[in-house]
């Protein structure tokens, strides 16, 4: 039997499976995230969890890295060929064989599509556009925070959720159903003093994915009522998730009529974002009038992109 260990590592935890020849998965470990923009030890600490993890699974099968036909990785913060090199010369270095590395958003395209030709759209603890064409040219959109001028992951709806409160709040600009939740969920009275109180759990580790979370349930609980301030978050994600899509159908070769788009990310499979998808799917009709989209959901584990690459052929 031939078995293949596949890498899913993202921002807040990464995912190591272990597969046979038949795409069946056999284990799985859980262990820290990998990305290494993420990590004070930067790729250094990024490999050790890595290696790990991959150790932590060999060992619980009673295998060995002899036994490992192939590793394919998606990781998270792998987005240019320095990046990529800088990793994969440590994981030599360490003794890792017959190993791939992709930038993440590549799996989600060999997950979520029947011939991994298509666009990834991922929203979750980051944001990226990847997408693999007819020829198997490989594309990434995004990715680079602030730089790129990403939207729609968590941080990001988080700050603007915090923006339009503070608009509200100390500027008296807008009214938002998003400050009467705020305050109310966190128990808080409306005041400026209040809002500007709980600005550090932005800073400190062990209170940041909570508020962040507590933001982002907010957001989508506000955009669903028709709050128009939440609505024209909403806009602004979802203009550049279209400008995102619409680059790849215009940059890559798809010899299809209607091209699939998969959505992963928290943002859009588990929280109760149909409106701002919506909204996402009629812009990218607007603005790419050649081809049309196909729209769907990620509903298995992105790892299942890493055996699939490993087997396609």
């Amino acid at each position: 039997m031939r078995y293949y260990i596949g890498v899913d590592g993202g921002g807040t935890k990464t995912e190591i499976t272990l597969f046979n020849e038949s795409k069946k998965m056999l284990d799985t470990v859980k262990v820290p995230g990998s990305n290494h923009e993420n990590l004070k030890g930067s790729f250094q600490e990024a490999a050790d969890i890595i290696m790990s993890g991959i150790q932590l699974l060999l060992e619980s099968n009673q295998l060995t890295q002899a036994d490992i036909t192939e590793i394919l990785m998606g990781l998270a913060g792998i987005d240019h060929p320095y990046q990529h090199d800088a990793l994969c010369t440590i994981l030599s270095e360490r003794g890792l064989q017959n190993f791939r590395v992709y930038n993440d958003g590549f799996i989600i395209t060999k997950a979520g599509l029947s011939d991994g030709v298509g666009i990834g759209y991922n929203c979750g603890t980051g944001t990226c556009c990847n997408s693999i064409d007819s020829r198997g040219n490989m594309l990434q959109i995004g990715g680079f925070s602030e730089i790129s001028d990403d939207r729609g992951n968590g941080h990001w709806i988080a700050l603007r959720v915090f923006n339009k409160i503070y608009d509200d709040i100390c500027l008296g600009l807008c009214k938002t159903s998003m400050t009467k939740r705020f305050f109310d969920k966190a128990e808080l009275s409306p005041s400026r003093e209040g809002l500007l109180s709980t600005i550090a759990n932005f800073e400190q580790d062990d209170t940041a994915e909570d508020f962040i979370r507590f933001l982002i349930d907010i957001f989508f609980a506000s955009l669903n009522e028709g709050d128009a301030a939440a609505e024209a978050i909403c806009e602004e994600m979802a203009s550049r998730g279209a400008d995102y899509i619409c680059a790849h159908a215009k940059k890559q070769r798809f010899d299809i009529d209607t091209i699939p788009v998969v959505l992963s990310g928290s943002m859009h499979t588990r929280l109760p974002s149909d409106r701002y998808i919506a909204r996402m799917e009629q812009l990218c009709s607007e603005r790419f009038t050649e081809k049309k989209f196909v729209f769907s959901k990620l509903t298995q584990p992105p790892v299942i992109g890493c055996i699939n690459w490993m087997l396609e052929k």
